[in-house]
């Protein structure tokens, strides 16, 4: 409907709810979440520019650059792999230059640890406090946490 500007579908959805079939049926143009997979398909396309980026991906980057921080050329690890934070920003971040690496439950933690500890910018957003150790992060990193 013309009257409505925009829609967002709070994830998770119960178990009853088939996710995909529901994030499908949101029209491109109201899915202020990004979460269509056409939308995540268009933020991984060169070239192409999906309707509206994730928000919480959005706003990591916008800290990031509102704080100068430097992407170009800089190594950055993203620890979490959702569609909802993890993906779209390991691509905002890849689109900024960034030489992003994407980490998760399945990376054993001795990578982990070595992937942090040579990282100009570590983003942790799995869902699992305490996943980076302070002790990890090199003196001039960026952690988001």
């Amino acid at each position: 409907a013309d009257d409505v500007h925009g829609l967002i579908v709070q994830l998770p959805l119960p178990p009853h709810i088939d996710e995909r079939e529901v994030l499908n049926e949101v029209s491109l143009s109201k899915d202020i979440d990004g979460f269509h997979p056409m939308q995540a398909g268009m933020l991984a396309l060169k070239g192409h520019s999906p309707c509206f980026v994730p928000c919480t991906p959005a706003g990591v980057i916008h800290m990031l650059e509102e704080s100068n921080v430097e992407l170009d050329g800089k190594h950055a690890v993203v620890i979490g792999r959702s569609n909802i934070v993890g993906t779209p920003l390991s691509l905002l971040l890849t689109q900024r230059n960034a030489t992003t690496t994407v980490c998760h439950s399945r990376t054993p933690a001795p990578l982990l640890e070595s992937l942090v500890r040579n990282a100009h910018v570590v983003v942790a957003c799995a869902g699992n406090p305490g996943c980076v150790k302070a002790e990890w992060l090199n003196a001039d990193a960026v952690f988001v946490d």
